[in-house]
Protein backbone atom coordinates (compact mmCIF):
# COMPACT_ATOMS: atom_id res chain seq x y z
CA UNK A 1 0.00 0.00 0.00
CA UNK A 2 3.16 2.26 0.47
CA UNK A 3 3.72 2.35 -3.17
CA UNK A 4 0.41 3.39 -4.03
CA UNK A 5 0.64 7.35 -2.87
CA UNK A 6 3.98 6.87 -4.27
CA UNK A 7 2.77 5.75 -8.09
CA UNK A 8 0.18 8.69 -7.92
CA UNK A 9 1.17 10.98 -6.28
CA UNK A 10 3.42 13.31 -8.86
CA UNK A 11 0.22 12.89 -11.34
CA UNK A 12 -1.88 14.29 -8.62
CA UNK A 13 0.45 17.09 -7.77
CA UNK A 14 0.47 18.15 -11.51
CA UNK A 15 -3.22 18.25 -11.93
CA UNK A 16 -3.78 20.26 -8.57
CA UNK A 17 -1.52 22.83 -9.63
CA UNK A 18 -2.57 23.24 -13.36
CA UNK A 19 -6.25 23.35 -11.75
CA UNK A 20 -5.33 25.75 -9.21
CA UNK A 21 -3.18 27.65 -11.55
CA UNK A 22 -6.26 28.00 -13.33
CA UNK A 23 -8.96 29.28 -11.29
CA UNK A 24 -6.04 31.89 -9.54
CA UNK A 25 -6.16 33.65 -13.01
CA UNK A 26 -9.89 33.28 -13.72
CA UNK A 27 -11.27 33.77 -9.84
CA UNK A 28 -11.55 37.08 -7.73
CA UNK A 29 -13.50 40.27 -6.87
CA UNK A 30 -13.13 41.26 -10.99
CA UNK A 31 -15.39 38.35 -12.87
CA UNK A 32 -13.30 36.87 -16.02
CA UNK A 33 -14.60 34.09 -17.77
CA UNK A 34 -12.83 32.99 -21.03
CA UNK A 35 -15.64 34.54 -22.97
CA UNK A 36 -14.50 38.12 -21.15
CA UNK A 37 -11.10 37.17 -22.39
CA UNK A 38 -11.58 37.16 -26.18
CA UNK A 39 -13.93 40.62 -26.33
CA UNK A 40 -13.56 43.02 -23.28
CA UNK A 41 -10.68 45.49 -23.25
CA UNK A 42 -11.51 45.74 -19.33
CA UNK A 43 -11.28 42.18 -18.90
CA UNK A 44 -7.76 41.69 -20.63
CA UNK A 45 -6.50 44.76 -18.77
CA UNK A 46 -7.17 43.59 -15.37
CA UNK A 47 -6.18 40.01 -16.65
CA UNK A 48 -2.79 40.56 -17.69
CA UNK A 49 -1.76 43.43 -14.90
CA UNK A 50 -3.26 42.01 -12.05
CA UNK A 51 -3.96 38.43 -12.53
CA UNK A 52 -1.12 36.97 -14.13
CA UNK A 53 1.22 38.77 -11.81
CA UNK A 54 -0.59 37.45 -8.77
CA UNK A 55 -0.53 34.25 -10.14
CA UNK A 56 3.13 33.72 -10.80
CA UNK A 57 4.16 35.68 -7.26
CA UNK A 58 2.03 32.99 -5.53
CA UNK A 59 3.79 30.28 -7.40
CA UNK A 60 7.32 31.89 -6.93
CA UNK A 61 6.88 32.76 -3.74
CA UNK A 62 5.38 28.99 -2.52
CA UNK A 63 8.30 27.24 -4.11
CA UNK A 64 11.00 29.30 -2.90
CA UNK A 65 9.82 29.04 0.92
CA UNK A 66 9.12 25.36 0.29
CA UNK A 67 12.73 24.90 -1.38
CA UNK A 68 14.03 27.09 1.51
CA UNK A 69 12.37 24.67 4.15
CA UNK A 70 14.49 21.78 2.99
CA UNK A 71 17.38 23.13 2.84
CA UNK A 72 17.26 24.64 6.43
CA UNK A 73 16.35 20.70 7.20
CA UNK A 74 19.11 19.14 5.42
CA UNK A 75 22.21 21.84 6.74
CA UNK A 76 20.46 21.83 10.41
CA UNK A 77 19.49 18.18 10.54
CA UNK A 78 16.22 18.66 11.87
CA UNK A 79 12.86 18.12 10.54
CA UNK A 80 11.05 21.01 12.06
CA UNK A 81 13.21 23.94 11.18
CA UNK A 82 12.42 26.45 8.11
CA UNK A 83 12.84 30.37 7.66
CA UNK A 84 9.64 31.11 9.66
CA UNK A 85 10.45 28.58 12.31
CA UNK A 86 14.36 29.72 12.38
CA UNK A 87 13.77 33.21 12.75
CA UNK A 88 15.49 33.67 9.33
CA UNK A 89 11.95 35.75 8.35
CA UNK A 90 11.85 37.62 11.38
CA UNK A 91 15.12 39.35 10.49
CA UNK A 92 14.35 40.11 7.05
CA UNK A 93 11.60 41.86 8.08
CA UNK A 94 14.01 43.63 10.42
CA UNK A 95 16.06 44.54 7.49
CA UNK A 96 13.32 45.58 6.00
CA UNK A 97 11.85 47.92 8.53
CA UNK A 98 15.33 49.45 9.38
CA UNK A 99 16.04 50.70 5.43
CA UNK A 100 12.28 52.15 6.06
CA UNK A 101 13.53 54.18 9.30
CA UNK A 102 16.83 54.95 7.81
CA UNK A 103 15.85 56.06 4.32
CA UNK A 104 12.00 55.87 3.37
CA UNK A 105 12.35 56.25 -0.19
CA UNK A 106 15.20 53.91 -0.66
CA UNK A 107 14.82 51.66 -3.96
CA UNK A 108 13.13 48.43 -3.93
CA UNK A 109 16.31 46.49 -4.98
CA UNK A 110 18.12 48.62 -1.91
CA UNK A 111 15.06 47.03 0.47
CA UNK A 112 15.88 43.82 -0.38
CA UNK A 113 19.76 44.44 -0.13
CA UNK A 114 18.99 44.77 3.20
CA UNK A 115 16.20 42.36 3.97
CA UNK A 116 18.40 40.16 2.34
CA UNK A 117 21.64 40.89 3.98
CA UNK A 118 19.37 40.53 7.70
CA UNK A 119 18.13 37.59 6.62
CA UNK A 120 21.55 35.84 6.32
CA UNK A 121 22.78 37.58 9.62
CA UNK A 122 20.14 36.06 11.84
CA UNK A 123 20.05 32.70 9.91
CA UNK A 124 24.05 32.46 11.01
CA UNK A 125 23.13 33.55 14.35
CA UNK A 126 20.63 30.75 14.57
CA UNK A 127 23.07 28.10 13.25
CA UNK A 128 25.59 29.30 15.04
CA UNK A 129 23.65 28.93 18.33
CA UNK A 130 22.95 25.38 17.19
CA UNK A 131 27.19 24.85 16.45
CA UNK A 132 27.63 25.72 19.96
CA UNK A 133 24.59 24.29 21.88
CA UNK A 134 24.52 20.34 21.49
CA UNK A 135 20.77 19.73 21.21
CA UNK A 136 19.57 16.43 21.66
CA UNK A 137 15.97 16.71 21.49
CA UNK A 138 15.34 17.91 18.08
CA UNK A 139 12.27 19.52 19.22
CA UNK A 140 14.20 22.14 21.03
CA UNK A 141 15.47 22.93 17.66
CA UNK A 142 12.63 24.99 16.18
CA UNK A 143 11.53 26.13 19.76
CA UNK A 144 15.13 27.77 19.98
CA UNK A 145 14.38 29.17 16.40
CA UNK A 146 10.54 30.23 17.01
CA UNK A 147 12.16 32.12 20.57
CA UNK A 148 14.77 34.09 18.37
CA UNK A 149 12.14 35.51 16.01
CA UNK A 150 10.23 36.34 18.57
CA UNK A 151 12.59 38.14 20.36
CA UNK A 152 13.34 39.94 16.56
CA UNK A 153 9.92 40.56 15.66
CA UNK A 154 9.42 42.36 19.24
CA UNK A 155 12.12 44.41 18.87
CA UNK A 156 10.57 45.34 15.07
CA UNK A 157 7.59 46.11 16.39
CA UNK A 158 9.03 48.35 19.34
CA UNK A 159 11.11 50.45 16.58
CA UNK A 160 8.39 50.20 14.36
CA UNK A 161 6.07 52.07 16.94
CA UNK A 162 8.41 54.37 18.13
CA UNK A 163 9.40 55.50 14.83
CA UNK A 164 5.03 55.42 13.38
CA UNK A 165 5.61 52.51 11.01
CA UNK A 166 2.56 49.82 12.56
CA UNK A 167 0.65 50.44 9.83
CA UNK A 168 3.09 49.68 7.24
CA UNK A 169 4.72 46.37 9.14
CA UNK A 170 1.67 45.42 9.53
CA UNK A 171 0.80 45.20 6.28
CA UNK A 172 3.63 43.55 4.56
CA UNK A 173 4.21 41.44 7.17
CA UNK A 174 0.36 39.91 6.71
CA UNK A 175 1.88 37.69 3.53
CA UNK A 176 -1.10 38.86 1.35
CA UNK A 177 -0.98 38.60 -2.66
CA UNK A 178 -3.95 41.36 -3.12
CA UNK A 179 -1.33 44.03 -4.01
CA UNK A 180 0.47 42.69 -6.41
CA UNK A 181 0.28 43.60 -9.94
CA UNK A 182 2.26 44.10 -12.98
CA UNK A 183 5.72 46.12 -11.99
CA UNK A 184 5.84 44.97 -8.61
CA UNK A 185 6.19 41.05 -8.54
CA UNK A 186 9.45 40.64 -10.77
CA UNK A 187 12.11 40.72 -8.03
CA UNK A 188 10.55 37.06 -6.87
CA UNK A 189 12.15 35.89 -10.10
CA UNK A 190 15.20 36.00 -8.04
CA UNK A 191 13.48 33.32 -5.46
CA UNK A 192 12.98 31.18 -8.96
CA UNK A 193 16.03 31.21 -9.71
CA UNK A 194 17.53 29.90 -6.23
CA UNK A 195 15.00 27.43 -6.47
CA UNK A 196 16.67 26.06 -10.10
CA UNK A 197 20.21 26.42 -8.57
CA UNK A 198 18.85 24.40 -5.53
CA UNK A 199 18.62 21.32 -7.64
CA UNK A 200 21.88 21.88 -9.55
CA UNK A 201 23.23 21.53 -6.05
CA UNK A 202 20.73 18.82 -4.22
CA UNK A 203 23.12 15.99 -3.94
CA UNK A 204 25.76 18.38 -1.78
CA UNK A 205 23.00 19.60 0.33
CA UNK A 206 21.80 15.26 0.52
CA UNK A 207 25.00 14.79 1.66
CA UNK A 208 25.77 17.83 4.42
CA UNK A 209 22.46 16.31 5.46
CA UNK A 210 24.00 13.39 6.93
CA UNK A 211 26.28 15.06 9.16
CA UNK A 212 29.43 17.07 8.76
CA UNK A 213 31.81 13.93 9.49
CA UNK A 214 30.01 11.78 6.71
CA UNK A 215 30.42 14.85 4.30
CA UNK A 216 33.75 15.15 4.81
CA UNK A 217 35.15 11.47 4.65
CA UNK A 218 33.25 11.62 1.23
CA UNK A 219 35.63 14.75 0.06
CA UNK A 220 32.55 17.44 0.89
CA UNK A 221 33.62 20.75 2.02
CA UNK A 222 31.07 20.84 4.92
CA UNK A 223 31.50 24.49 5.29
CA UNK A 224 30.97 25.53 2.00
CA UNK A 225 28.04 24.09 1.29
CA UNK A 226 26.71 25.06 4.36
CA UNK A 227 27.30 28.73 3.40
CA UNK A 228 25.50 28.20 0.41
CA UNK A 229 22.46 26.78 1.73
CA UNK A 230 22.03 29.98 3.98
CA UNK A 231 22.82 32.47 1.19
CA UNK A 232 20.17 30.78 -0.58
CA UNK A 233 17.66 30.92 1.89
CA UNK A 234 18.79 34.50 2.86
CA UNK A 235 18.13 35.14 -0.48
CA UNK A 236 14.76 33.54 -1.31
CA UNK A 237 13.53 34.33 2.15
CA UNK A 238 14.68 38.64 1.81
CA UNK A 239 13.19 38.82 -1.57
CA UNK A 240 9.49 37.18 -0.64
CA UNK A 241 9.44 38.98 2.37
CA UNK A 242 10.22 42.50 1.02
CA UNK A 243 7.13 41.75 -2.31
CA UNK A 244 4.88 39.66 -0.37
CA UNK A 245 5.35 39.50 3.61
CA UNK A 246 5.65 36.53 6.01
CA UNK A 247 4.64 32.81 4.60
CA UNK A 248 4.43 30.67 7.54
CA UNK A 249 5.27 27.24 7.92
CA UNK A 250 4.86 26.23 4.45
CA UNK A 251 8.94 25.21 4.23
CA UNK A 252 7.80 22.70 7.38
CA UNK A 253 4.70 21.51 6.03
CA UNK A 254 5.55 20.86 2.29
CA UNK A 255 9.06 19.24 2.32
CA UNK A 256 7.91 16.59 5.11
CA UNK A 257 5.20 15.44 3.32
CA UNK A 258 7.07 14.60 0.28
CA UNK A 259 9.80 13.08 2.55
CA UNK A 260 7.14 10.53 3.76
CA UNK A 261 5.58 9.84 0.35
CA UNK A 262 8.55 9.64 -1.42
CA UNK A 263 11.81 9.45 0.31
CA UNK A 264 15.09 11.30 1.33
CA UNK A 265 16.54 11.90 -1.91
CA UNK A 266 16.81 15.72 -2.61
CA UNK A 267 17.17 15.85 -6.05
CA UNK A 268 14.20 13.66 -7.19
CA UNK A 269 12.13 15.45 -4.09
CA UNK A 270 12.98 19.14 -5.32
CA UNK A 271 10.72 19.46 -8.34
CA UNK A 272 7.52 17.74 -6.11
CA UNK A 273 8.39 20.01 -3.10
CA UNK A 274 7.81 23.11 -5.13
CA UNK A 275 5.16 22.50 -7.07
CA UNK A 276 3.23 21.17 -3.80
CA UNK A 277 4.30 23.90 -1.99
CA UNK A 278 2.46 25.95 -5.14
CA UNK A 279 -0.78 23.78 -4.25
CA UNK A 280 -0.60 24.36 -0.90
CA UNK A 281 -0.53 28.02 -1.24
CA UNK A 282 -2.64 28.87 -4.44
CA UNK A 283 -5.65 26.53 -1.94
CA UNK A 284 -5.16 28.85 0.56
CA UNK A 285 -5.14 32.05 -1.18
CA UNK A 286 -8.21 30.82 -3.06
CA UNK A 287 -9.71 30.42 -0.05
CA UNK A 288 -8.60 33.56 1.33
CA UNK A 289 -10.15 35.01 -1.66
CA UNK A 290 -13.74 33.68 -1.38
CA UNK A 291 -14.35 32.78 1.79
CA UNK A 292 -15.87 36.54 2.82
CA UNK A 293 -15.48 37.88 -0.66
CA UNK A 294 -15.53 39.99 -1.69
CA UNK A 295 -13.48 40.90 0.92
CA UNK A 296 -10.10 38.74 0.88
CA UNK A 297 -8.12 36.93 4.24
CA UNK A 298 -4.24 37.26 3.34
CA UNK A 299 -3.03 33.17 2.33
CA UNK A 300 -1.10 33.66 5.32
CA UNK A 301 -3.50 33.64 7.39
CA UNK A 302 -5.43 30.19 6.15
CA UNK A 303 -1.48 28.92 5.70
CA UNK A 304 -0.89 29.67 9.49
CA UNK A 305 -3.86 27.91 10.94
CA UNK A 306 -3.22 24.60 8.58
CA UNK A 307 0.48 25.08 9.39
CA UNK A 308 -0.16 25.28 13.01
CA UNK A 309 -2.23 22.04 12.52
CA UNK A 310 0.35 20.07 10.65
CA UNK A 311 3.14 21.26 13.09
CA UNK A 312 1.22 19.68 15.49
CA UNK A 313 0.35 16.23 14.10
CA UNK A 314 4.42 16.21 13.08
CA UNK A 315 5.64 16.18 16.81
CA UNK A 316 3.00 13.98 17.78
CA UNK A 317 3.82 11.66 14.90
CA UNK A 318 7.81 11.75 16.03
CA UNK A 319 6.61 11.34 19.63
CA UNK A 320 4.85 7.97 18.71
CA UNK A 321 7.61 6.58 16.34
CA UNK A 322 10.24 7.46 19.45
CA UNK A 323 7.92 5.88 22.32
CA UNK A 324 8.00 3.02 19.79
Amino acid sequence: MRNLPTRYFPAAVVLAAVGLTAASLLVGGYSITFEKLLHDPAAQHMFFVSRIPRTLALIFAAAAMSVCGVIMQLITQNKFVEPTTAGTAQWAGLGMLAILIVDPGAAPMAKMAVAIAFAFAGTWVFIAFLNRVRVKNSLVVPLVGIMLGAVVGSFSTFLAGTFDLLQTMSAWRSGGFSGIVEGFYEPLWLAAVVCVAAYFVADRFTVAGLGRDVATNVGLHYGRVVFLGVTMVALATGVTTVVVGFIPFLGLIVPNLVSMILGDDLRRNLPWVAALGVVFLLACDLIGRTIIAPMELPASVILGVVGAVAFISLVLRQRKHVNA
